[in-house]
């Protein structure tokens, strides 16, 4: 795998709003989000990525657009979707913004690809649920067609067809990057193998170390599809919140990460987020990076070494956070978790 030293440490977003529950309104958070990515790019972090969603509770609808208005003030982060939802938009259009993005960066855009933790796009976009897997499969194979080539000859079920059509304008980095995000399905852990792309995990919940299974699933498919496994990249997605001391960090974050899952889990059927669910996540072995610098490096060395990690995203946003505590741990994860981390990772 790739050397740990050289870790990715980057922030993941969804712009949360909810201005019903003590949030902002969206034109406040975007001009929040430039603020939040000219401050990563300053403090030495490496990625900052963007979810796309459709809801009223979020306002990243737009990804690409949002990350190419931070394009001019930053110099060396990369700037990620986190996720794309590929199934259902037009992989042509992504593939043009993304290399829009790209070209404007000077070669820093990426493209997280997944079929999102929501479904308000299928309708929205007019798309049956009922092809979920189909319009990802299908997307994605057209995506990396018009990522390696000029000029396209394809053929679907779900799009007109392309006949030797060129797309412009043509990404400055070959190939642009896209990663493939993976909520714990198996399949997708494969199919990402098999195409050698690389993989994001999402972990927001029980312990990182049980996916470890799944990072050999797509080691062993990529392998057995001729592709290098060492040239891979792994990367997880997890929450987190960082400040001066683990137990201030602790009391701030328990209530607004218990009422934003609560939220969440009512719609999806989720058991209540209880105190006792939020220190389990919490301790050691738990996929919650809450606390002091020094505690939060330990745990993301300790999920880099157990999954061979060569990217960690710490997902801070809720809508009932204060900004300034956001920034603080933007500020606190470059400036004093990174060091620590690659530190530690050097030493081995």
């Amino acid at each position: 795998m790739k050397n740990h030293s050289t870790l990715e440490l980057g922030i993941s977003t969804f712009l949360h709003t909810n201005p019903n529950k003590g949030g902002v309104m969206p034109c406040e958070r975007l001009r929040q989000a430039m603020e939040e990515i000219q401050l990563a790019d300053q403090v030495g972090l490496d990625v900052y990525a963007i979810g796309e969603h459709h809801r009223m509770d979020y306002t990243s609808s737009s990804p690409a657009i949002i990350l190419a208005s931070a394009a001019a003030t930053t110099k060396h982060i990369r700037l990620s979707s986190a996720v794309t939802v590929l199934s259902s938009s037009d992989p042509v259009r992504v593939y043009q913004e993304f290399a829009t993005l790209d070209n404007l960066t000077n070669g820093r855009a990426e493209i997280m690809a997944g079929r999102g933790s929501f479904v308000e796009s299928f309708p929205l976009f007019g798309y049956n649920l009922q092809n979920y897997e189909e319009l990802f499969t299908e997307k994605l194979e057209l995506l990396l067609k018009v990522r390696s080539s000029e000029r396209v000859t394809w053929n679907g079920t779900h799009r007109a067809p392309l006949n030797n059509t060129g797309v412009y304008p043509r990404a400055q980095q070959s190939p642009l990057p896209v990663w493939i995000a993976n909520g714990g399905s198996p399949e997708s852990a494969i199919r990402a193998g098999q195409l050698g792309l690389p993989v994001v995990f999402s972990i927001i919940g029980g312990f990182p170390e049980r996916f470890a299974p799944l990072v050999q699933i797509y080691l062993k498919a990529a392998q057995q599809a001729g592709h290098n496994p060492s040239a891979l990249q792994i990367a997880c997605h997890s929450h987190g919140f960082i400040a001066n001391s683990f137990a201030i960090a602790k009391e701030k974050y328990y209530p607004i990460m218990a009422d934003q899952m609560n939220q969440i889990g009512k719609e999806r059927g989720w058991a209540t987020y209880t105190r006792s669910v939020y220190e389990e996540a919490l301790s050691p072995r738990g996929a919650l990076y809450v606390g002091d610098p020094e505690y939060v490096a330990e745990k993301i060395v300790r999920a880099t070494n157990q999954l061979s990690l060569t990217r960690f995203l710490l997902y801070v946003d809720f809508s009932t956070l204060p900004h300034r505590d956001l920034l603080r741990t933007i500020e606190l994860f470059g400036t004093k978790v990174a060091p620590l981390v690659r530190k530690e990772l050097a030493r081995h």
